[in-house]
């Protein structure tokens, strides 16, 4: 492969090296030594209490039930990227100027595997917010066009659009899913009935961070293909919770978290293109890879701290080591239980099917608690954060409470160091913060 410069950088070329097929590319030497978890192959470990005092660095007095807000980080992940941080500043035009891209062609090569798709359909970024920007930012919308998405759509998104109709006129249609939901295909027909061909864009949760349902994305991909509409998946939530296989869900676009459930350091996630669509992506930030291709131009985007991306790896070895389908599994059992649990425990009607929940879920709490405090009509986030900031000063439990269409819930994540203990204190605070404000005169 012969060098070619990348601006003043002395690299190889970037595309070029992801275009390698497997048996003609040499992967390159990495200066940081990933931690062996060799040892849990034919002894894997239990999860649980165990598994965080071993693998996170949670302080042990909290309840951590929220693992959906930013994630946390995987012990021997911080650490290698903070080696990595420390090697940069050892020589840092050796680091930065030679052996950077070859480093991070080999990242993406490998996340690429594990998600299942090209390694040239895909890019690191910082996180699924800076993706989903960079794609609805660089459509070229006008006022005869519809953006489509649902309400469940993260807010954060949805904030996003709005600026994008505010400066091109592009239309907004959001359709609603009400709760409860009796089975996954009232999503289904509410995007067939509702979804037009000639929509310029359909944006959809992959997981919906507020409502915690895992979406029937393949049937509605596939809807908006014969439709002949592009289809952007927000997979913030399903990168280390869900097995993913990027070709054969075949969105246009996708992105997804790694610090969320694969449990990177913060500020590491990737996004996918199809390859139809690559040449009109551009990053936000425009620098020195611009015109030598779609890879090439978001693989640097000016200085920044790269260590989270190298120290993703170190998580997909402790994924594979543990086994995908066994720590999927947990998550989902022990959310499962939690939920037949608290929903016992509160007398809470179901909100959804138990298919419809994965790593996250949500449960209504008790009635006495939907107190209606004038001169409101209905509970709404004051009522649901003032739940909130009990259960986390008084019970040192972390855990959102969430208000949606007049009702209050809490959402609740299972992840591989969560277990039934955690899930049992928050039902026995919830219990007695309701007869504590049933005293005070403040529940129904």
């Amino acid at each position: 492969m012969a060098r070619r410069d990348f601006g003043s950088f002395h690299a190889s070329n970037v595309q070029e090296l992801l275009e390698l097929p497997d048996e003609k590319y040499e992967a390159p030497h990495f200066p940081v030594d990933r931690p062996s978890f060799e040892e849990y192959k034919n002894n894997p470990p239990e999860f649980g209490k165990e598994m965080r005092k071993k693998h996170f660095l949670l302080e042990p007095e909290v309840t951590f039930i929220n693992h959906g807000a930013f994630g946390a980080v995987l012990s021997e992940a911080l650490e290698n990227g903070q080696k990595y941080q420390r090697h940069t500043e050892l020589q840092p035009l050796r680091f930065l100027d030679r052996e950077l891209f070859p480093l991070l062609v080999d990242i993406s090569r490998q996340l690429a595997k594990f998600v299942g798709c090209d390694p040239t359909d895909l890019v690191l970024v910082s996180n699924a917010t800076t993706a989903t920007s960079t794609v609805v930012r660089g459509i070229p919308f006008t006022k005869e066009d519809t953006i489509f998405f649902l309400n469940t759509t993260y807010g954060a998104v949805k904030k996003l659009l709005r600026e994008v109709s505010r400066l091109t006129g592009v239309h907004l249609q959001e359709e609603t899913v009400e709760l409860p939901l009796t089975n996954r295909n009232q999503i289904i027909e509410l995007v067939q009935d509702k979804l037009k061909p000639g929509t310029r864009l359909a944006i959809f949760d992959h997981i919906a961070s507020n409502f915690a349902l895992t979406m029937p994305v393949k049937e509605i991909i596939e809807i908006c293909h014969q439709r002949k509409v592009a289809v952007y998946v927000d997979g913030a939530h399903a990168l280390g919770s869900q097995k993913l296989n990027l070709r054969s869900l075949r969105p246009t676009y996708y992105t997804s978290n790694a610090h969320k459930w694969l449990s990177t350091p913060k500020g590491c996630a990737f996004m996918y293109v199809d390859k139809s669509c690559q040449d009109t992506v551009r990053p936000l930030v425009v620098s020195h890879g611009y015109g030598a291709g779609f890879n090439s131009e978001f693989i640097w985007t000016g200085l920044r701290d790269y260590s989270s991306f190298f120290a993703m790896l170190v998580n997909i070895d402790f994924w594979r080591t543990l086994g995908e389908d066994r720590i999927h599994s947990y998550m989902r059992s022990l959310v499962k239980r939690a939920v037949q649990y608290l929903s016992e425990k509160w007398s809470a009607p179901p909100v959804a099917p138990s298919d419809m929940f994965d790593s996250m879920a949500l449960i209504q709490l008790p009635d006495s608690l939907h107190f209606v405090p004038p001169p409101l009509t209905e509970v709404d986030f004051s009522c649901a954060e003032s739940i909130q900031n009990e259960l986390y000063h008084k019970y040192n439990i972390e855990v959102p409470i969430k208000a949606i269409q007049g009702c209050l819930y809490v959402r609740i994540s299972g992840h591989i160091y969560n277990e039934m203990s955690d899930y049992e204190r928050l039902a026995e605070a919830v219990l007695e913060i309701t007869v504590r404000r049933k005293q005070e005169g403040q529940v129904e």
